[in-house]
């Protein structure tokens, strides 16, 4: 991959110039690019779920690694940092949800209407587990993706890092992107929720542990467990705000600092702004790595002409007052020259600023098709990142 002297972030009228070089911050006061030729493309994503594994699913298109013979012969590489924010011990089992529908849909095992678990799944334990009176209720485990928590769970009680676990579980599918926790402690998303009930009458659940505490229909303001507040309540309790249980604590994995240092470009997935990408952020050490890199940063908008088109990023963007577009997103993460994260900022036809500038305060944005309507779509969508960063886009061997 060859880095072009002219950064390409052009075709917007009055788009900035440059995009920062992997030489430093330097680059990032206008200091001229030379022209660099990479060997390999090693990218980095900041991914939550749904849309973080179809996301990933295109950059492994664009860089031809479907298959494993391909990959056997490839220097590229691809790393995802994920989402452990909807982490949550229930039955017994340690879920890693985002982690496992990235591992399930790059390994073809996906159920493809839903978007998470496995395609083909039963439930004859959670109907017993229902027929036992066993609580929570509200929360089913397929029996296939059981199997990946009892085995997710034995590593864990034997001492192994969750990395090391998660590694192990891709071997059964060869997802062909290494999957990396963004830190193996916990740091598990709660919501703040202010009075009131859901419109069907269950109330929230106890702060600490996902299920029906003691306080679990108490009134007033309280923080319930994200999987509460989502599969349970179906994200109808009104939030007013999200806090990272164990943030104080956790530091990033060794794997995820060195994913994000030597990566050629950094891509924040398409995510929830506030409970994915968001969650990855609150992780100490992970928004200095973020600024450190040498790398370009660049976001792709979860936002289409001012709508979501899946989950409650719009419920969760209002709760921490940020307005539901492409723009206020890319404010909300900021700009590397300034105090932020980004460097460039991929938006939907139609999203760009009003003004004809091609930025949002020191971001350079462009504006390409953002809908993953396929992994072929979905690596246009990647190629657009990497040549808003100034790199040249690799040949596709698939077309």
């Amino acid at each position: 991959m060859t880095r072009r002297p002219d950064c390409g972030v052009g075709h917007v009228p009055g788009a900035p110039a440059t995009l920062p070089d992997r030489a430093g911050p330097a680059h990032r006061r206008g200091v001229a690019r030379t022209v660099t030729t990479l060997v390999r493309v090693k990218i980095c994503v900041l991914a939550g779920g749904v849309g973080g594994a179809r996301f990933l699913l295109g950059a492994r298109r664009l860089l031809g690694l479907d298959t494993e013979s391909a990959r056997a012969g490839s220097p590229h590489r691809i790393d995802a940092v994920v989402n452990v924010g909807d982490d949550a011990w229930m039955h017994g089992v340690r879920i890693c949800p985002d982690l496992d529908t990235c591992m399930y849909t790059l390994g073809g095992g996906i159920d493809p209407e839903r978007g998470w678990g496995h395609a083909g799944e039963t439930w004859n334990c959670r109907d017993e587990l229902a027929a036992y009176g066993v609580q929570p209720d509200w929360f089913g485990l397929g029996d296939k993706d059981l199997a990946t928590h009892l085995v997710r769970t034995q590593m864990l009680d034997a001492g192994y890092r969750l990395t090391h676990v998660t590694e192990a579980l891709s071997t059964r599918w060869s997802p062909g992107v290494r999957l990396l926790p963004v830190t193996d402690d916990r740091c598990e998303t709660h919501v703040v929720v202010t009075g009131g009930t859901a419109d069907d009458g269950t109330g929230a659940g106890d702060a600490a542990t996902p299920g029906d505490g003691p306080d679990a229909d108490a009134p007033g303001p309280r923080a319930i467990h994200f999987q509460e507040w989502w599969v349970k309540h179906r994200a109808q309790l009104t939030p007013s705000g999200f806090v990272q249980v164990g943030a104080d604590a956790a530091t990033p994995t060794p794997e995820t600092l060195e994913a994000i240092e030597t990566a050629d470009l950094v891509v924040v997935a398409p995510s929830n702004p506030v409970v994915s990408v968001g969650a990855i952020l609150a992780v100490p050490g992970i928004r200095a790595a973020l600024r450190s890199t040498p790398a370009p940063v660049v976001g792709l908008s979860p936002v289409i002409g001012g709508a979501v088109l899946r989950g409650m990023a719009d419920t969760c963007l209002t709760a921490i007052g940020v307005e539901t577009s492409a723009t206020a997103v890319a404010r909300h993460y900021g700009a590397r020259s300034g105090t932020g994260l980004l460097d460039g900022w991929l938006v939907a036809p139609g999203d760009a600023p009003a003004d004809g500038s091609g930025a949002v305060d020191g971001v350079a944005i462009r504006e390409v098709p953002l809908l993953m309507t396929d992994p072929d779509a979905t690596a246009d969508m990647v190629a657009a990142a990497i040549d808003l960063a100034g790199l040249e886009v690799p040949a596709r061997t698939d077309r």
